[in-house]
């Protein structure tokens, strides 16, 4: 099966940057912008980790909800958290299970792949080309 616009987005249950456990079902009736990336604090990913955190009002002014999911650790996600200053949940998915059931597995990391997911838990809009440095403006327009 592949993931497509249109297709129920697969519910997940992982700790959050603080331990906390965050689900997809938590955010029924949000928008949800759950982005995949490969590794905390390397160039790419604090690019666009970045970008999130400069927009991250506007979404929040939108009512929608961002994730970053990596198969890093709870606290490889608390340091990059508090070096960059990021507002948003990092969602530890260390088995893997999170990104092997968005099929964006590239074989021990996730690859770079942002899901915007409605309200109804269905996917609205896939990004499987990212520029890091303006990828959270890219989500903004698509959903404007």
């Amino acid at each position: 099966m592949t993931l497509t616009v249109g297709s129920v987005a697969p519910d997940f249950t992982a700790k959050d940057t603080n331990g906390n456990t965050v689900t997809l079902a938590e955010f029924k009736g949000k928008t949800v912008v759950l982005y995949f990336y490969p590794k905390d604090d390397t160039p790419g990913c604090t690019k666009e980790a970045q970008s999130f955190r400069d927009s991250y009002p506007e979404f929040e002014g939108k009512d929608m909800v961002v994730l970053g999911v990596s198969m890093d650790d709870e606290a490889s996600h608390q340091q990059f958290t508090e070096k960059y200053g990021l507002p948003f949940q990092l969602v530890a998915d260390v088995d893997g299970a999170i990104t092997k059931a968005y099929e964006v597995d590239g074989g021990g990391y996730a690859k770079r792949v942002t899901f915007i997911i409605d309200g109804e838990g269905k996917i609205a809009k896939v990004f499987d080309q990212v520029n890091t440095a303006t990828h959270a403006q890219d989500v903004l327009e698509a959903v404007s």
